[in-house]
């Protein structure tokens, strides 16, 4: 594996210019001081209750993601860059969820193999011809982006369906604000504040047509014991939204009603943190106790608006992933300004035979893994697990993809022996409305803790740092 790219100091061990005041601010500072305010961070985490819970562990407790101190920083001209790569991976990405559920030109046109689509069982048949409001699927998309380079950004994952996180970008600049004034002081650091106005403009902008006055829009949880709670209370307090169940909602004549002490009150958007098999059990899992019966046809007849849509999972499905260059370039007739990752389709023989053979160099993802779960990094992996993944692509070549294994970025980062780097990932999120498409100026940058590591998700021992864009 190639030397990882060093985000504050190039190869020649200069600073580079958007780290000149971190730099020598981090020069001035003691390690004490650094490590008291990483307390206090901890401290304020714990008291306002940013946890999350971690599946498949016995006791499924809540754990504390760490939290690191020494920001990330991006030059305006990278984020501008980053910002127009996003808005056209957004815009295709629409395009292409309108037209599975329709025309079905990508695949009449041999872009994407029918095959992937129909037997995926993320296909939703159920919005087959089904109009969505003014034909945006995906509302809110956290898209992954890894950097290898000075110039070079690539989108590691798209998430189309309920992406979670950003609790975590708003909070982390929350508490750099209070712990780090000085800091600041020496930066022009674009706001990430406004993200909830963000998201509340655009979700009111996406009502359907049929909503009378202001829509009331409410943020849909699955309740208390779902590992993204906090965030989801924190969002519906920001917006000023009510936070609902599926047990406060029912549905009258095609219209979506919230039960409240004055009465039934009308919804118009939902923004639903509750996954497509649980949302009507009418219409999918009939064992479901988190949905409202009745959803998907007042969906069908036009009178709510679901952000995101039922369905795009098919668009963020890791292999879909891999024709993503092709699908830019069908719907907008434009090169992609974000770089795929290079992926292998183990489903495809010839891809399969690869891996195979070069199992020790690759990372090999589940399709439909999430969280960094279900992996296999070769270059870190044993005999054994080798072996085991050996037998498990073998059974299911459909079920996987494998790209190289990449030399992710390093960031400063405040570990026990000091300032060492940490490879780092980013999360940013884009919101699509009726009118535009907006993105708040970073992200969620999360950092692998571990030296050496490549896993930076929370549920792997990955932490979070606040992600600075300088204004010009």
């Amino acid at each position: 594996m190639t030397t990882a790219f060093d985000e504050m100091k190039g190869a020649d061990g200069q600073v580079r210019p958007a780290y000149a005041a971190l730099a020598s601010w981090l020069e001035e500072v003691r390690p004490d001081v650094l490590d008291h305010r990483r307390q206090e961070a901890e401290v304020v985490f714990r008291r306002i209750g940013i946890t999350f819970a971690v599946y498949g562990e016995a006791e499924a407790t809540e754990r504390l993601i760490p939290f690191d101190v020494i920001p990330r920083i991006l030059a305006a001209a990278e984020w501008d860059t980053l910002r127009r790569g996003l808005e056209q991976r957004v815009k295709a990405l629409n395009l292409y969820l309108k037209d599975i559920y329709s025309r079905r030109e990508v695949l009449r046109a041999g872009i994407v193999p029918d095959d992937m689509v129909f037997q995926n069982p993320v296909f939703r048949p159920e919005m087959n011809g089904q109009k969505v409001p003014h034909d945006i699927y995906v509302h809110i998309a956290g898209i992954d982006i890894v950097r290898v380079d000075a110039d070079t950004f690539y989108v590691l994952e798209d998430n189309a369906r309920t992406p979670s996180g950003v609790s975590y970008m708003l909070e982390n600049r929350e508490i750099m604000l209070r712990l780090f004034p000085d800091l600041f002081s020496r930066h022009r650091v674009a706001p990430v504040e406004n993200y909830p106005d963000e998201l509340l403009a655009s979700l009111r902008s996406v009502a359907p047509d049929t909503a009378p006055g202001e829509p009331n829009v409410v943020l849909l949880t699955p309740g208390v014991y779902n590992s993204a709670y906090y965030e989801h209370s924190f969002l519906a307090d920001k917006l000023g939204v009510e936070l609902v169940e599926g047990r406060d909602l029912f549905v009258k004549s095609g219209i979506v009603y919230m039960r409240t002490t004055q009465g039934p009150k009308r919804v118009d958007v939902i923004y639903r943190r509750v996954d497509d098999d649980f949302l009507d059990p009418l219409a999918f899992r009939p064992d479901t106790g988190l949905g409202v019966a009745g959803l998907m046809s007042a969906y069908q007849a036009g009178n709510v608006t679901l952000a995101n849509a039922v369905g795009t999972g098919i668009a963020d499905d890791k292999a879909i992933y891999s024709y993503m260059p092709e699908i830019v370039k069908f719907y907008l007739g434009e090169e992609p300004i974000l770089k795929n990752v290079p992926t292998w389709r183990c489903r495809e023989p010839d891809h399969l035979k690869y891996v195979l053979e070069h199992l020790e160099e690759l990372v090999v993802k589940e399709v439909h893994g999430s969280g960094g779960y279900g992996m296999l990094i070769g270059p870190m992996a044993d005999k054994a697990q080798i072996a085991a993944f050996r037998t498990k692509l073998k059974l299911d070549p459909k079920g996987f993809i494998a790209q190289p294994t990449l030399a992710l970025s390093t960031c400063p980062t405040c570990v026990e022996a000091g300032i060492a780097p940490r490879h780092v990932d980013l999360r940013p999120f884009v919101l699509t409305g009726r009118d535009k498409i907006r993105i708040v100026p970073g992200g969620l940058t999360r950092v692998a803790l571990k030296a050496g590591s490549l896993v930076v998700n929370s549920s792997q021992g990955g932490g979070t740092k606040d992600t600075w864009v300088l204004d010009t």
